[in-house]
């Protein structure tokens, strides 16, 4: 039995005239991570391997929830193919993911994790929001046999606050 937590990355700020990969996050995108991260520290996941695309935002929330967790910061794996807008290449990146790992957590944006949630899981999420948290189980043991799964958890900041 395979299991992915897809994090998608903080709300992050306009404000400034950066390129999109650089964006930080807004006060309200730590809040939220927080918040968020706090609440999945109650389901005690036990998380062999954390992925994250190498945008600031999803960077910063990966920290921010590896510091929650109490895992070690480096334990944060940074993946470009993770700058991932239309799900293919994160796929792509599950699919190389080493036999051994049995929970894998991925900080991602969109529209790719609503895309992949809403293809592989069994519940229909309309838009999974910043710092949104969805945990799906697979029955497989190898990953590049993803196939439909079940969505186990959501967690989203609206919900916690």
């Amino acid at each position: 039995m395979k299991k992915i937590i897809f994090v998608r990355h903080a709300k992050s700020s306009w404000e400034y005239d950066l390129s999109d990969i650089n964006r930080p996050l807004k006060e309200r995108g730590y809040k939220d991570a927080k918040i968020v991260s706090s609440k999945l520290l109650e389901f005690d996941f036990k998380i062999d391997m954390v992925l994250s695309s190498d945008a600031v935002r999803a960077m910063t929330t990966a920290e921010i929830f590896v510091e929650t967790l109490n895992f070690p910061e480096d334990s944060i794996v940074l993946n470009h193919s993770l700058y991932d807008f239309s799900g293919q290449n994160v796929l792509e990146v599950v699919k190389s993911t080493p036999l051994h790992i049995e929970t894998l957590m991925i900080f991602g944006h969109n529209y790719a994790l609503t895309n992949i949630v809403n293809s592989f899981g069994s519940k229909y999420i309309d838009n999974v929001p910043t710092s949104g948290v969805v945990v799906m189980q697979f029955n497989i043991t190898n990953w590049q046999k993803l196939n439909k799964g079940e969505t186990v958890l959501t967690l989203f900041p609206k919900d916690l606050r």
